[in-house]
């Protein structure tokens, strides 16, 4: 999807150095080709954007892929014949950005978002040297579409996950579409005046400050070298985990 002149205008002018940022997107759509995806073509303004700017972008679609359901690293260890989750982690380990996007269902983010956070929570245990979660000093953000109300209910749930696993979520780091209530057009069907959501201003002014916000404080924590352990060293804390308990926050 092609930016419009005010999105295209704050890439030319930007100052910001952004070149050794990596992000990547993992659309959650329930389409199993990328190519029918309404959420793909949200998605995509924010890897303009982000492109643009000097950042790599990798596009992951999730169905594209066997992400089977579960709370391991590699659930071929656990009865599951195929598992893409391995292969795909390092695009997602390497990140300093993630964008989850994904389409709203009965209120809700899509099943494959779910399990694409479940996945991400298996490998929770991992620690990066400071002793802190491996996600700490990275960026998160959402994409929602769908033709019914709930993006807000969607990002707040996405948005929680993704903090909770030790993301850093920046500012406004949510954005989406939603058409009128009941069966309707989805985000960039044709209508009478060309794509619908296209010309939305609200939805275009959101995706750009979120991916904008992504980028500065992706900047700023890769600066600082992400965060002080002062306080956050797990390995210094000695949790009440008791012997007889499998506690799944601490699977390392």
């Amino acid at each position: 999807m092609p930016l419009t002149a005010q999105q295209e205008e704050l890439c030319s002018q930007n100052t910001t150095d952004f070149s050794d940022l990596k992000a990547v997107t993992v659309n959650c759509s329930l389409k199993r080709n990328p190519d029918e995806s309404h959420t793909r073509l949200l998605i995509s303004v924010a890897e303009e954007i982000m492109r643009k700017s000097g950042v790599s972008v990798e596009s992951i679609h999730a169905m594209a892929h066997q992400i089977v359901p579960g709370i391991y690293p590699d659930m071929t260890e656990h009865g599951w014949d195929r598992d893409d989750w391995p292969k795909l982690w390092p695009v997602i380990e390497g990140a300093d950005i993630l964008i989850l996007a994904t389409p709203i269902w009965l209120g809700e983010e899509s099943s494959v978002c779910r399990i694409l956070i479940e996945r991400l929570y298996a490998m929770s245990g991992m620690l990066n040297a400071k002793g802190q979660s491996l996600y700490y000093g990275k960026v998160g953000g959402t994409v929602v579409t769908g033709n019914e109300d709930g993006v807000k209910h969607c990002a707040m749930t996405t948005l929680y996950a993704l903090q909770h696993l030790g993301y850093t979520i920046p500012p406004q780091a949510d954005c989406g579409w939603i058409g009128e209530a009941g069966p309707g057009p989805s985000y960039g069907d044709e209508g009478e005046g060309g794509p619908i959501g296209f010309d939305n201003d609200f939805t275009q002014r959101n995706t750009t400050i979120m991916t904008w916000n992504l980028m500065h404080l992706a900047r700023i924590l890769k600066d600082a070298g992400g965060y002080s352990n002062h306080g956050n060293n797990r390995e210094a804390w000695k949790a009440g985990c008791r012997f007889s308990y499998e506690n799944p926050d601490y699977r390392a």
